[in-house]
């Protein structure tokens, strides 16, 4: 059983939790090392979150809040190619490597394993950004450009984790968006 999640204590430690995973990632992530990192007892998470799972899920919901408010911020009929430039601007820039680093993990364990924690992450996050990709488009525009533009989209972004070459892949991104119009 969990405690009310308002509570300000159950914030306060979801907070420096995140900041922890969004530093040293999930795939490793153990109870005691985190507890004592954010100034708690595993007990104490255990108690908030109900379990390690919970406390995963409730990470993942924290980490896709922040997705969710950057999509936000691009709703409008903007044209698909603005769309994705301003995406791309947003994860090219250095102090949201952590975040995506964490959205990358997430992505692939819920691929590799569909249940538990990671259930629907990775569908959520396609959906989410194709949602958005579909409001800054004319009605009736082909479904198939804004799922081309999320896969470039995400190709660029591992491109970038892995290389840290946010000139070359930036280009292949703007080539592509060209051949759009």
């Amino acid at each position: 059983m969990t405690q009310d999640s308002a509570s300000p204590r159950r914030t306060e430690l979801l907070e420096a939790a995140y900041r922890y995973v969004l530093e040293h990632g999930l795939a490793d992530l153990s109870l005691r090392p985190l507890a004592a990192a954010i100034g708690s007892s595993p007990r104490v998470l255990l108690f908030l979150f109900g379990s390690k799972d919970g406390l995963i899920r409730e990470l993942l919901a924290r980490a896709r809040a922040d997705e969710l408010a950057l999509l936000g911020r691009l709703e409008g009929r903007t044209g698909l190619a603005a769309a994705a430039e301003r995406l791309w601007a947003w994860a090219a820039a250095p102090e949201h490597r952590p975040l995506l680093r964490l959205w990358v993990e997430a992505y692939g364990r819920s691929l590799v394993e569909p249940g538990g924690s990671w259930a629907g992450f990775a569908k959520a996050t396609v959906d989410d950004w194709l949602g958005v990709l579909a409001a800054c488009e004319p009605e009736g525009a082909d479904p198939a450009r804004r799922t081309l533009v999320l896969a470039v989209l995400r190709g660029a972004i591992l491109d970038l984790l892995a290389t840290d070459d946010a000139e070359r892949t930036g280009a292949a991104l703007r080539l592509h968006l060209a051949a759009l119009d």
